[in-house]
């Protein structure tokens, strides 16, 4: 049996405790605002373990030479590309939200070559009398989101310098947490009083969770969006590379995702007179698009670590509108950090926990 406390080692302790809090909240209010870079920095630290432990082995066990040239690979093989991306995709979304509006008002007070446009469309009768309500709708979904486009990606560009030494604490954040990353794992959770077995299994169902999650959601967006958007670089669609960069997104969408943008392209395209370039981009997008995720998301997530659609979706939508486009990111982690912290809860209380359908089988 354990010692029983006196007043006094309770007082002392409840004191420390406090003391502890204090501290502890007030240490986080002095780094709050670098907060976002260290998180992002321990998610691609994970990401990349794999690529260090090889360097490291290459190298001959040298820690600190691996993690420099770990994260030198991913400053130039990652970085460097993402940054050119979202230049050129910030870009796109200044034009396109600096045209829609002006076009759409040109079309409503001069309709008559679109609406022979949309006349060879079956059925297009039918919504004539609202043409101009979704007209004006469809300026302000546009614009909303490119306005949205282009304030998350100024957010990550705001003010040159201030990037530019985020971006210098990540890198150098990545490569402490690449050289000290297990050590400091292992001191977190010395200070956690949960038993050895519980802390282990959150740790291993936390990892194997957010790294399928993330590779899912990435590589799965990533194919979609380019294959998509080329699709609609070839038919000619306006500002292909804005798109591309919101189909990728739009890819955590359950069923529909990349749908969202290529089929309204294609009735665009339809509209306009390229019917058979309409069907070839339907056609594709349907064949090679939509079978992306059925191929090739149970080869990269697994079935056992697999998170449900709906909560991939909520969690980087969510993310997307908390912390901008690092959410994309930063959604699915939390989420599966959520998912993880219930099923070892579950594990633990398996014991007094009833069965599922336990308490309705009962009655």
């Amino acid at each position: 049996m354990g010692s029983v406390l006196t007043d006094r080692e309770r007082y002392q302790r409840a004191f420390l405790l406090m003391l502890v809090a204090f501290i502890s909240i007030l240490f986080f209010e002095m780094i709050r605002a670098f907060a976002m870079t260290i998180l992002l920095a321990a998610i691609f630290s994970g990401l990349m373990s794999p690529v260090h432990k090889r360097t490291t082995r290459a190298v001959r066990g040298r820690r600190m030479v691996a993690s420099a040239l770990t994260v030198l690979f991913m400053f130039v093989v990652i970085v460097v590309p993402l940054l050119v991306l979202l230049t050129l995709v910030a870009g796109e979304a200044v034009r396109l939200t600096e045209s829609v509006r002006p076009w759409v008002q040109s079309q409503i007070h001069n309709p008559q070559q679109l609406l022979d446009q949309l006349g060879k469309i079956p059925g297009i009768d039918r919504i004539e009398p609202y043409r101009d309500p979704i007209l004006r709708k469809a300026a302000s979904a546009a614009g909303g989101v490119g306005n949205f486009m282009v304030g998350s990606l100024s957010a990550l560009t705001r003010g040159t310098a201030s990037f530019f030494f985020h971006l210098f604490l990540f890198l150098y954040s990545m490569f402490y947490l690449l050289v000290d990353g297990k050590t400091l794992l292992d001191r977190v959770l010395y200070y956690m009083p949960l038993p050895d077995e519980w802390e282990r299994r959150l740790v291993d169902r936390f990892v194997s969770v957010a790294g399928a999650t993330i590779k899912g959601t990435l590589v799965i967006g990533v194919l979609q969006g380019a294959l998509a958007g080329f699709a609609l670089f070839l038919a000619g669609i306006p500002s292909a590379l804005f798109w591309t960069a919101v189909m990728a997104v739009l890819s955590v969408v359950p069923g529909v995702g990349t749908a969202l943008v290529w089929v309204p392209a294609a009735g665009y395209l339809m509209a306009t007179g390229h019917v058979a370039v309409a069907v070839a981009v339907v056609v594709w997008c349907v064949l090679v698009v939509g079978s992306i995720d059925n191929l090739v998301r149970p080869r990269l997530v697994g079935r056992d670590t697999k998170m449900h659609d709906l909560m991939i979706l909520f969690s980087t939508l969510g993310g997307l509108l908390v912390f901008g486009l690092s959410g994309f990111i930063v959604g699915p982690i939390l989420a599966a950090l959520f998912v993880t912290v219930w099923e070892v809860y579950g594990a633990a209380f398996g014991d007094v926990l009833p069965p599922v359908g336990g308490s309705e089988s009962g009655r």
